[in-house]
């Protein structure tokens, strides 16, 4: 992660952390870095937050000035400008939107032409641009400064591929859909309507203000109510810009991100299409996943927090399902990216497929109780490599055995160790969560 952008781009609070400034000169620096030997073309989409024209406005101004030319999505999903790009004749694509977080916030996300996250050198570029260490960019003049094209038919194409890649109608199937205020407030019902399902929309009228306020997929109390309350067959919430997706059952209870690849890799496998026969996953998913992967006989690794480190594993290694608890979900054969609607189409499929409710589907695997404790320290780096709190945490590894697991990480944005444990039970997280803590404590690492 460099200065400016971590595992899911520039973000930060609008005109504060993340300025209109920021925008121009990352729009100056893509513009001449991808135009030094062509006319340069950017597709740009953006959430539905009040500052989103603005750093649209200033990112087209940058691009044009250094010579590109940019293509407006205008409001749609971060999964709809990776397609875009993938598949048409681009040379990269921005997506502006602070994902789920608060609507105060924005953030530059930068794709590159293969629709993926931009490599590291890239952004690494960017940042020296933007520190001044690069130098001056010329401009554009005459008739080589850009231009912009109205490109909602590029959304357009996104919708009919998410239609197409349905397996089964989804006439008589009550489904509700939670848009957060954001990206998919249009997309997602065109989607299900067109397939026939029977839709039931909430959080779908956007302000600019109420992004993820109270709903989509970080607060998704309202969508298990709706779920309850119109005896529906299934629920998806989507986060802002509707990379993310999780489920409720006809019970209304929550099929997250963990339950919804076990459920996709258990169903692939059973047609003998589950490639290299393994899952992707985060240290953070749940050791109740695990256990039930083993049980099914199929494989699984572990990479870092962060969708970014799952699809670059995926790619090394041929897996074509991976994700995070959080509902960031990689169907490989079918996006670079992760994908909420696609995530939705993905588990009705299942579900028509072999004619079981999302309750069932999600039956094997038990959700082991969690405990996570943030301590704020001096130095993050001396209590991890603290030879007392290593063997605290060695003790406590032994103590679990197969019936759990200790987790325990740095920050990588701040003094804090996070120490997690699945267990069992509640009390047995506690004492084990405890026991590690004290010893830190106890050294005089905690603040």
């Amino acid at each position: 992660m460099g200065k400016y952008f971590g595992t899911d781009g520039f973000r930060g609070e609008a005109n504060v952390g993340l300025t209109v400034e920021h925008a121009f000169q990352v729009g100056r620096f893509i513009g001449w870095y991808y135009g030094q030997e062509h006319k340069c073309k950017v597709v740009i989409g953006k959430d539905t937050r009040r500052s989103s024209y603005m750093f649209e406005y200033s990112l087209v101004a940058g691009l044009t000035a250094s010579g590109a030319d940019v293509y407006l999505l205008h409001v749609t999903t971060t999964p709809s400008v990776s397609y875009v790009v993938k598949t048409e004749d681009f040379d990269c694509g921005i997506m502006i939107s602070a994902s789920h977080n608060p609507y105060y916030d924005n953030g530059i996300k930068l794709i590159n032409s293969a629709g993926e996250k931009m490599p590291e050198n890239v952004i690494a570029l960017v940042e020296d641009y933007l520190d001044g260490r690069s130098g001056e960019i010329p401009y554009a003049v005459n008739d080589q400064i850009g231009c912009t094209v109205d490109y909602a038919a590029g959304r357009n194409r996104y919708v009919g591929y998410l239609i197409s890649l349905a397996t089964h109608s989804f006439r008589g199937v009550k489904v509700g859909l939670d848009c957060a205020n954001g990206s998919s407030w249009m997309i997602a019902k065109s989607v299900f309507d067109a397939l026939g399902a029977k839709t039931f929309v909430i959080h779908n009228e956007p302000d600019g203000l109420n992004i993820n306020t109270n709903c989509g997929s970080t607060h998704i109390e309202s969508l298990q109510e709706l779920v309850k309350e119109k005896g529906l067959d299934v629920g998806f919430a989507f986060d802002g810009d509707a990379d993310r997706c999780l489920c409720v059952d006809e019970n209304g209870n929550v099929v997250d991100g963990d339950l919804i690849m076990y459920i996709y890799a258990a169903y692939l496998k059973s047609r003998g299409a589950l490639e290299k026969n393994t899952v992707v996953t985060t240290v953070m998913s749940n050791f109740g996943l695990y256990k039930a992967l083993e049980k099914a006989g199929i494989d699984y690794e572990k990479t870092a927090v962060g969708d970014k480190y799952v699809y670059e594993n995926m790619q090394t290694n041929g897996f074509i399902i991976g994700g995070e608890q959080s509902g960031h979900i990689i169907f490989s054969k079918y996006a670079a990216t992760g994908d909420g609607i696609l995530t939705a189409l993905k588990m009705m499929e299942v579900m028509l497929a072999k004619k079981m409710p999302l309750s069932k589907l999600a039956d094997p695997v038990t959700i082991y109780p969690q405990l996570l404790k943030n301590v704020r320290v001096a130095d993050k780096n001396a209590a991890m490599e603290d030879p007392d709190v290593k063997a605290a945490i060695a003790a406590v590894t032994e103590a679990l055995g197969d019936t759990g697991r200790i987790l325990v990480r740095g920050s990588g944005t701040e003094p804090v160790v996070r120490v997690m444990v699945e267990a069992e039970n509640d009390e047995i997280c506690q004492t084990h969560v405890e026991q590690v803590i004290s010893v830190m404590r106890a050294k005089g690492h905690c603040k």
